[in-house]
């Protein structure tokens, strides 16, 4: 074992920045944990406040904010999952389909764009887009009447989670595409070939091939996005939010901002996050479960 880790120094040496940036930005931090157990005290250090237990944790339960900040998240994040996690995987089945490879390029070059667009930017668009006086895609909707004419999109409490949802749907849909399109290219031929002589049409190779191969990739990415299930992006929900749709837009990482951090109560919003970290472990331990039991695919 020894003289095999040797042999192969070169690659541990190349593994080791990737090493160092874990260790640096993902363990390092979490010293701070131990903020949410005390009163902290800027003149004492992280380490020098008084030891206060569960006394942040009770203060957030006991919240009248609790349930509607649990409640907003979840919302957010379950519609996120269930009707953002499938698209890239129709949308790779769709490219893959496509014969011409100059289409293709074209359709994949077109799909990626969006996700380099940067989270105020995007923002901003949704601003100008639905604008409910000069948004064209505003005016769009309503005069082919397929929202109210009274309805203010970027206000309307009802309308913030398809906003967020459809939104972030067309940013990394075709950016998420791409592990699928890579699954889909390891296919081997044959069974494209076999299926075909067996008289199979494009439904039933899809159902039959495509969909097999792909599937220990599927439940793996769906684990992992369990894994942030409550972790709804702060920064879009943050620039989104007003004071119209508030009170579906308070996601527990935009309450920490506005209760932890603007208000200097960092102990109050390490408890919070702390908690929001420890019931994403738990979604993620408990797909993984799940996944391995119903089907001998897991993490671990």
């Amino acid at each position: 074992m020894k003289s095999t880790q040797k042999g192969n120094y070169q690659l541990w040496i190349l593994v080791l920045p990737a090493l160092l940036y874990i260790a640096i930005f993902a363990y390092g931090p979490m010293y701070g944990i131990q903020l949410a157990f005390r009163d902290f005290d800027f003149s004492k250090g992280f380490t020098g406040g008084d030891w206060a237990g569960f006394k942040y944790f009770e203060q957030y339960f006991n919240s009248p904010m609790f349930w509607p900040t649990l409640r907003n998240t979840f919302v957010i994040a379950f519609f996120s999952i269930l009707l953002g996690f499938p698209m890239p995987i129709l949308l790779a089945l769709v490219i893959n389909s496509i014969r011409s490879r100059k289409f293709k390029r074209i359709l994949q070059t077109t799909v990626y764009m969006p996700y380099f667009i940067s989270t105020v930017v995007m923002v901003a668009l949704l601003q100008i887009l639905l604008s409910p006086s000069s948004g064209v895609l505003d005016l769009f909707l309503k005069t082919f009447h397929l929202i109210p004419t009274d309805i203010n999109l970027l206000g309307n409490p009802s309308a913030f989670v398809p906003v967020y949802v459809l939104s972030g749907i067309w940013q990394v849909c075709g950016w998420n595409s791409i592990i699928f399109i890579a699954a889909l290219s390891t296919v081997e031929t044959q069974l494209y070939d076999a299926a075909r002589i067996d008289g199979a049409n494009r439904w039933q190779i899809v159902r039959n091939v495509e969909i097999p191969a792909i599937m220990p990739t599927i439940i793996i990415l769906l684990i992992l996005n369990m894994g942030s299930m409550l972790s709804v992006g702060f920064e879009k929900t943050f620039l989104m939010q007003n004071s119209l749709n508030k009170p579906v837009s308070e996601v527990i990482s935009t309450y920490v901002f506005n209760v932890g951090v603007k208000s200097n109560q960092y102990s109050f919003g390490s408890a919070v996050g702390l908690f929001n970290t420890v019931v994403n472990f738990l979604f993620l331990m408990l797909a993984n479960s799940i996944a391995k039991k119903s089907s001998n695919i897991s993490l671990m």
